[in-house]
């Protein structure tokens, strides 16, 4: 990753606001995982992760209709999510309310071929979040699985797999 930049901070200036949203217990999913995409019309995409199902499409001024984040918006929200996950899990951890905590991030793109270029993500921690926690709290959400991936990226095989017996090319 030598010409791009991902950057996590850690900010406690929006530690007032209060997050009420209700948690409900969700099973463990494997380790190892796949992903099934297919066209859904357009420029949209229907995704099928696990028992979830998701739409992934492009702006309009794109030639998009809109009806979902864009694959590139999904792999900033990957990382943002991953970045809250192990913040969240950090403060149970500690028994620590995760009242306040919000994660941002902003991107953006260029280069070629095309990708993010520049990334920021900015983690406001709760208010709850002793000072002399700080630097572990920011240790722990900088190595979240994602941005792992992300400076240590895999081998990415892209493979075209045989046209089905009978259908025509």
């Amino acid at each position: 990753m030598s010409d791009h930049r991902v950057v996590i901070i850690a900010d406690h200036t929006h530690a007032g606001v209060t997050d009420q949203e209700p948690r409900r217990a969700v099973p463990r999913h494997p380790t190892n995982g796949t992903v099934r995409v297919v066209p859904a019309g357009g420029d949209r995409f229907a995704i099928t992760i696990r028992d979830h199902e998701l739409v992934a499409d492009q702006p309009i001024g794109d030639g998009g209709e809109d009806t979902g984040p864009s694959p590139t918006e999904l792999f900033v929200a990957g990382l943002a999510a991953c970045v809250a996950h192990y913040a969240r899990r950090y403060l149970a951890r500690h028994g620590l309310a995760v009242d306040g905590l919000a994660v941002d991030t902003e991107f953006a793109l260029g280069g070629r071929p095309a990708r993010i270029c520049d990334w920021t993500v900015r983690v406001t921690p709760p208010a709850s979040l002793p000072a002399d926690r700080y630097d572990a709290f920011h240790a722990v959400i900088s190595h979240c699985t994602v941005h792992n991936t992300l400076h240590d990226p895999p081998q990415i095989a892209v493979e075209l797999a045989p046209v089905p017996a009978g259908a025509g090319r």
